[in-house]
Order: structure tokens, then C-alpha cells, then sequence
């Protein structure tokens, strides 16, 4: 069975009633906001969202993939694990796995985020203080 004792990025997130879809199940458009609200919560814990703020370089995303494995139901809660899978000079690679409560592994998925100087209106490369954080995350895999 998945666990998330490798994904140092947690966000428990319990199921909406008004979530669930037509045909019973959670619409799968929520595990992109599942996916997105535990990357914010990353970003804030690498200072990231502050660097952002500071200096007009952030995050933005590139693309996102999701592998549905198994349906999720209301009542239950979500643990949306995230890790950074790899870093490269202007991006990186983080990757989810959505455990639920009830099913356990419900979904993975990715992230490829860009580091993008928004006063320049183009993608830069990851700043060293960055960096080091992003690092230090992908440190912890085994």
C-alpha cells in the first residue's frame, strides 16, 4: 500500500458535500485545487510566496498531470502529500499523492513549476536562496 512517509509536504483537506459530482464522486477537477493548495502551503514554508513579493520572481505553473486511481466519496478526508521530485536551472518538478481516509490511494500527480520574474514578463532561473530550499526538500527523499 502508498504511503506518504516520503512526501514531506502535508495538507490533510476533508471532502465538501458540494464537491462531489453527478455521478456520485469527487469531481475531478478538486484534485487540482487539492494539488494547487498544498503547493501554496509549500511555497509560504520555502519563503518563496515572500521572495515573490519582494522581488517580482515567483512561481507559475506549466503543466499538471493527475492519475486518477481510485473513486473518492463524501464523507472522507483527504492527506495530499507533495515532495520535489527534481530541479533543473528554471523549473522544478513537484509530485502529489492524494491518500484517502477511506480508499486510501485515491491520485498522483505533478507539477511543473517555472520560476518567472513577473516585472520581466519571462522566465528566469531558480535564485540560489531558492534553490537551497528546494534542495533541501528533495534532500529528504530516501
Amino acid at each position: 500500500m502508498s504511503t506518504l512517509h516520503d512526501f514531506p509536504i502535508q495538507v490533510r483537506i476533508p471532502v465538501a458535500w458540494g464537491e462531489m459530482d453527478s455521478f456520485g464522486h469527487l469531481n475531478n477537477i478538486y484534485y487540482f485545487r487539492y494539488f494547487e493548495t498544498t503547493r501554496i502551503h509549500f511555497f509560504q514554508e520555502i519563503g518563496l510566496l515572500q521572495y515573490k513579493r519582494e522581488r517580482g520572481i515567483g512561481p507559475i505553473l506549466a503543466e499538471t498531470s493527475c492519475r486518477f486511481r481510485k473513486p473518492v466519496f463524501y464523507p472522507d478526508t483527504l492527506t495530499i502529500g507533495a515532495r520535489v521530485k527534481s530541479i533543473g536551472k528554471t523549473s522544478f518538478i513537484m509530485e502529489f499523492r492524494v491518500m484517502s481516509d477511506a480508499a486510501g490511494l485515491a491520485a498522483a500527480g505533478e507539477a511543473r513549476m517555472v520560476l518567472y520574474d513577473y516585472n520581466a514578463s519571462k522566465k528566469t532561473d531558480i535564485p540560489a536562496q531558492i534553490k537551497t530550499s528546494l534542495s533541501d526538500f528533495r534532500a529528504q527523499l530516501p
